[in-house]
């Protein structure tokens, strides 16, 4: 029953008795009433919150590619069963000097020393030094670069605190003219995570003084703008404290962390801002001046709760809804995400739901202190019809001529989408982006001297049918299929690394680095030609590594992407349906929604993929996106624009309500709703445009793919598509079932009783 009162019901509460009767509104007084206890308690909770921020950020681990029960997962398996002795990945050890070769005494006592201390590491099984093996073989054409081969144990977590322990001890045992540093997978993402880190710490600089400048001219008074940030950073440190906690249950990576802090700041000053927004209409609508009022003040909180409120509760619930559907993924790393961003948003909305309403009840009419000149004001805190104004006569025009300027906003998405037909999934690690870094020096150097491949080789795991021990039939075909390996110009060399009851462990060392989209062809034609040496009862040769886990996690994303998009629109037009009393208006939200993420992932293709832009947002094009960054925008960006849809929308409603004119309801609710939207997307566009300075290419593409969505959504949706597609249906926008309206009302009959009466 309450689910329908909430959401179905109570959109336009007109009434004071509806409104008084309303949940919300009566929280929203009572938090005004315990403000003082409220507020107390907020900054016990928030000080542990900040204390926790270092402690979460020891815990990151590297982001974990897996996915359950793939072919790479299959070999990782076999590999700690038969082969526990080698590790579950092999890292490089890689030793430099521009004066003495491995030939030196001194050079030797170096090496030795490093892997003497390699060896003593908690979590390193196996090191192969370059003596041992032969200096010719993990040594550089002119012996000036020599490397040593270290296994390390543990799951993807696990192996990330290794490899950090690998690198602090290593390094202690280089001098000024020979230098140690340690590359690999897990150390190449440590090095990323620190890189992030820095990232994310500039954008969050860079971003929240201009988030706070266009709050100001948006609500046209410093201390209501200064409330939206308060409200976001402490939604941010109360994600914080609960990612903390969920960390004895689950693990994380820097790139989750991003992601909440990313969408965390955006939706937490978006969704402060449409309550603030509300609670100065209604300071002004009721006429309080005095903060001693606290009885009108309670009200106007209670009220903002039950209009704006709903708004917030009801968006955050649509991006719950759409962040559900990623655990379909049988990878770590997407429900890491769907974790991640989920905390940040809860954080926010109990952010909002409380500490706001306490904030503005103490702050009461100072809310509006630092105000600018009458005419930068907004509409809220003035007297001006709702018909009326520049954002009404911009409606009027639109709604005029609504084929024509609806065609047009079409033709512009649907031009912006046409890149996505030529897409290209793949993973690049931020090898790029490493610089001077230990790992990046380590890295450069190996890249130079060895195969491109040697810092990730492929994992070849074979045995005979059904993991039993190899015949000798089945050795003669591996043996074969060795061969045409080795003669595979992909491929520099096959090295045998293990045989453990008949099951046999290679290493290929490719030609082409690790994260490429040649590496990731490179696997798939490995898999085929093991596939046909398999067959007639011959091995089972499966292929693992760090890029087989990326080919299978491409494979895991394009195969579930209409299972996941499916989902989404079907809870989100179900919950829609509720919230709007409508059938035309879901189904036309849900298709713009559609349009405006085509458009703006089409766009990302065109810069990250083509390349276009390239120098002036200062990266080189890896010629793909990375795998899972188009099902992660739908997803978030679904939940996102539905923010502006619901407070758009329901303005509109409590206009078409009290008047019955479609149109005038149209521009009045875009008149009251579009300073706030177009101000809330700017600022979403600023938080995520800011990520386009990261380092890491990851962040750029997410950034610039969330913000451009975003612009698209507020100008192309909002202001041209939604007034002239409501025009178009006209009173059919309000159309509902009569059964369904018959339920509602049923539900909502005892109130609507004592409404009437």
């Amino acid at each position: 029953m309450r689910i329908y009162e909430w959401i179905g019901r109570g959109w336009s509460g007109t009434r004071d008795v509806t409104r008084r009767s309303s949940v919300l509104h009566r929280w929203g007084a009572a938090v005004a009433r315990y403000r003082r206890l409220v507020l107390g308690t907020w900054v016990v909770l928030l000080g542990a919150c900040a204390v926790a921020y270092p402690v979460l950020e020891g815990r990151l681990g590297a982001p974990d590619f897996s996915v359950n029960g793939s072919e790479s997962s299959e070999v990782d398996s076999l590999m700690a069963k038969h082969f526990p002795h080698l590790g579950a990945e092999q890292d490089v050890i890689v030793f430099q000097s521009e004066i003495l070769t491995t030939d030196s005494a001194e050079y030797r006592a170096v090496v030795d020393r490093a892997i003497d201390e390699a060896q003593l590491v908690p979590g390193v099984s196996t090191v192969t030094g370059p003596y041992s093996s032969g200096a010719g073989a993990l040594a550089s054409q002119d012996r000036r670069v020599a490397i040593a081969t270290v296994g390390l144990e543990g799951d993807m977590a696990q192996r990330a605190g290794v490899a950090e322990r690998l690198q602090s001890a290593v390094e202690g045992a280089g001098t000024e003219t020979v230098q140690v540093g340690v590359t690999g997978y897990s150390p190449v993402q440590n090095a990323v995570t620190d890189i992030q880190n820095v990232d994310l710490a500039r954008a969050e600089a860079i971003g929240i003084p201009v988030a706070l400048l266009l709050l100001v001219l948006a609500l046209g008074a410093l201390v209501a703008a200064v409330v939206p940030i308060v409200v976001a950073l402490a939604g941010l440190l109360l994600a914080t404290g609960g990612l903390l906690a969920l960390t004895t249950l689950t693990a994380f990576d820097s790139l989750v962390i991003a992601m909440a802090t990313m969408i965390g700041i955006g939706v937490g000053i978006d969704y402060a801002m449409f309550i603030v927004s509300r609670f100065r209409e209604e300071l002004t609508r009721v006429g309080v001046i005095d903060r001693d009022d606290q009885s009108r003040i309670a009200d106007a909180v209670g009220r903002s709760l039950e209009t704006a409120g709903k708004t917030i509760l009801a968006s955050g619930l649509i991006v719950m809804i759409s962040l559900c559907s990623l655990i379909v993924m049988q990878a770590p790393i997407f429900r890491g995400i769907a974790l991640g961003v989920a905390t940040a948003v809860v954080s926010t909305l109990i952010v909002g739901l409380t500490l706001l309403p306490a904030l503005l009840a103490t702050l009461g009419p100072a809310v509006n202190t630092g105000a600018l000149p009458q005419r930068w004001r907004p509409t809220e805190v003035t007297e001006v019809d709702a018909g009326s104004g520049r954002w009404a006569r911009w409606a009027y025009t639109m709604m005029r001529r609504p084929i024509v300027f609806g065609s047009l906003a079409v033709c512009v998405l649907v031009l912006a989408s046409t890149p996505l037909l030529g897409i290209r999934y793949g993973l690049d690690m931020g090898v790029s982006a490493l610089g001077e870094t230990a790992s990046g020096r380590a890295t450069a150097a190996l890249a130079a001297n060895f195969a491109p491949g040697a810092l990730s080789p492929i994992e070849i795991v074979a045995t005979g049918p059904g993991d039993t021990a190899l015949t000798a039939q089945n050795a003669a075909r591996l043996d074969q299929l060795v061969g045409e390996y080795e003669r595979d110009p992909r491929i520099d060399t096959v090295v045998p690394a293990g045989e453990s009851g008949g099951r046999q462990l290679l290493m290929a060392v490719p030609n082409v680095a690790f994260d490429s989209t040649a590496a990731g062809d490179l696997i798939r034609d490995l898999r085929g030609q093991a596939a046909a040496a398999g067959s007639d009862s011959g091995p089972d040769v499966l292929i693992g590594g760090s890029t087989a886990e990326f080919v299978d996690i491409a494979d895991e994303m394009t195969s579930k992407l209409p299972l996941v998009v499916g989902l989404v629109l079907v809870l989100s037009l179900l919950f829609l349906m509720v919230a709007f009393r409508s059938v035309v208006l879901p189904v036309k939200a849900i298709v713009m929604n559609l349009f405006a993420t085509g458009a703006a992932l089409g766009i990302t293709v065109a810069v990250f993929q083509w390349g276009l832009g390239e120098s002036l947002l200062d990266f080189n094009s890896p010629g793909f996106l990375q795998v899972y960054l188009p099902t992660v925008v739908f997803v978030i960006l679904f939940g996102l624009s539905m923010d502006y849809e619901v407070f758009l929308i329901r303005r509109i409603r409590e206009y078409w309500e009290s008047t019955g004119d479609n149109q005038y309801a149209v521009a009045a609710g875009i008149t009251h709703t579009a300073r706030p939207i177009t101000a809330a997307a700017a600022i979403m566009v600023v938080v995520f445009g800011c990520f386009v300075t990261a380092d890491v290419l990851e962040l750029k593409q997410l950034g610039l793919a969330l913000a451009v969505a975003i612009a698209i959504d507020a100008v192309i949706v909002r202001l041209v598509l939604v007034p002239a597609l409501m025009r178009l249906f006209g009173d059919w926008n309000w159309w509902f079932p009569n059964q369904a309206m018959r339920a509602v009302q049923e539900v909502a009959s005892p109130r609507s009783s004592e409404v009437q009466s």
